[in-house]
């Protein structure tokens, strides 16, 4: 009888959570479909109405949205692959002080940002990047390496030794012990770890509001347009958010399985 009423509890709390971390998207969802004065007072009845999306999804909100489709792509793809050669490299190359190497990456994740904009900004200056894609790519790159390290390490620890010895001495090179055996024994850790730095860059906004202008800034640069000098445009801020939470749930969506498998995997000891 304990045991039933505890599970019950823990269940009744699990709903609780789910519906706690819901409500600001189903909020935002609603809100998107009201006039500006029905936002400002918040209420579940409403004459839903189509306007705000009209106002947002012009030909400038699909300029943003490439923008940040090929700024994430780029940055995803270019995080995986050396952050999964260097996470591999940490672990199996044998490399004098990998810890120390290893901490250093991820203390470079709990660097603020703003701590760093002023050298990166004039650096940009310099470069003349400021305003490409480049420039967010290279920025978020910087951020998504140290996460893809941190995980995949973790993944290729959890690989038995004895696997790369028995491959070594079936005569199997160190290239193709890495792609034919240690990549696909860790698919599912990598594709949890992309799937990371995808959310974060997609989401990414510091940098993007203060590398660029008009030419490569991001979804979250084109959400902030609503906020002006003559106040807060709920409405359209609510429909602009809606479509930009769509990509990154999507995704989630066919991919959770994959995702989950790639958390769980790096978490037990087999």
């Amino acid at each position: 009888m304990s045991r039933r009423l505890n599970r019950n509890l823990l269940t009744t709390m699990a709903y609780v959570i789910v519906i706690l971390w819901l409500f600001p998207m189903l909020y935002m969802f609603l809100s998107s479909f009201k006039f500006e004065s029905q936002v400002a007072v918040p209420s579940l009845t409403f004459t839903p109405t189509l306007d705000n999306y009209r106002a947002v999804v012009t030909p400038e909100f699909f300029k943003y949205l490439s923008n940040s489709v090929q700024i994430t792509f780029g940055t995803v793809i270019v995080s995986a692959v050396l952050g999964v050669l260097a996470a591999y490299a940490l672990v199996y190359s044998g490399i004098k002080k990998a810890n120390s190497i290893y901490f250093w990456f991820i203390t470079t994740i709990f660097l603020p940002a703003v701590a760093v904009i002023t050298p990166i900004y004039i650096l940009l200056a310099k470069a003349h990047l400021l305003d490409t894609k480049l420039a967010l790519i290279l920025l978020n790159t910087g951020a998504g390496i140290p996460l893809m390290i941190w995980m995949c390490t973790t993944y290729f620890k959890e690989i038995p030794g004895e696997i790369i010895e028995a491959a070594t001495i079936d005569g199997c090179s160190k290239a193709g012990t890495f792609f034919k055996i240690m990549l696909p024994l860790v698919k599912n850790g990598i594709i949890s770890s992309a799937l990371l730095v995808f959310v974060v860059t997609w989401n990414e906004f510091f940098f993007a509001v203060t590398a660029t202008a008009t030419q490569s800034a991001t979804l979250p640069v084109y959400m902030s347009k609503f906020m002006t000098q003559q106040g807060f445009f709920w409405g359209k801020m609510s429909a602009a958010g809606t479509m930009v939470v769509i990509v990154p749930i999507l995704i989630g969506f066919f991919t959770y399985k994959s995702f989950v498998k790639g958390l769980t995997a790096g978490s037990v000891k087999g």
